[in-house]
């Protein structure tokens, strides 16, 4: 069982804020999944515009969690850290389907597998829940270009 904190995670990722989703790994296998913690707070810069009087986290913010986690799943089983020079990009986004609203106080555990990897394209599966309730799930394909 592989965990890591902000300081690993933000090594591994090339976000910085407002935009990591990320805030830990409770566990990390190499080539098979990762599961990641994200804290939803009231001081989320989207908020205040999602809603001002019923706040909800967007859900495509939801999926680039999943993303993010998939990321560090991926460069931690490459054994490479993300450079200047390289950016992770979607590559596809399927059968994408939102269960429940996700809220200020919620932590999502982010579950994401390993599908396959074929000609330097990741594909996962991925599923994000709150209090072992499923609210989101997705199947994402990724890969990591140069620039």
């Amino acid at each position: 069982m592989m965990q890591m904190n902000i300081h690993e995670i933000l090594k591994h990722l090339p976000h910085r804020y407002p935009f990591v989703l990320i805030d830990r790994i409770e566990d990390l296998q190499l080539n098979k999944e990762i599961t990641a913690i994200k804290n939803v707070t009231i001081n989320e810069p989207f908020f205040p515009g999602h809603f001002p009087y019923h706040p909800v986290m967007p859900g495509v913010l939801i999926v680039e969690a999943m993303a993010q986690a998939a990321a560090i799943l991926s460069f931690k089983t490459m054994n490479v850290l993300p450079t200047e020079d390289s950016v992770y990009y979607f590559a596809g986004i399927d059968n994408v389907r939102f269960k429940k609203p996700v809220s200020p106080g919620d932590q999502l555990v982010l579950n994401v597998k390993i599908d396959r990897v074929l000609k330097g394209i990741w594909k996962y599966k991925a599923t994000a829940h709150v209090a072992n309730e499923l609210v989101a799930e997705a199947q994402m394909m990724c890969i990591l270009k140069n620039i």
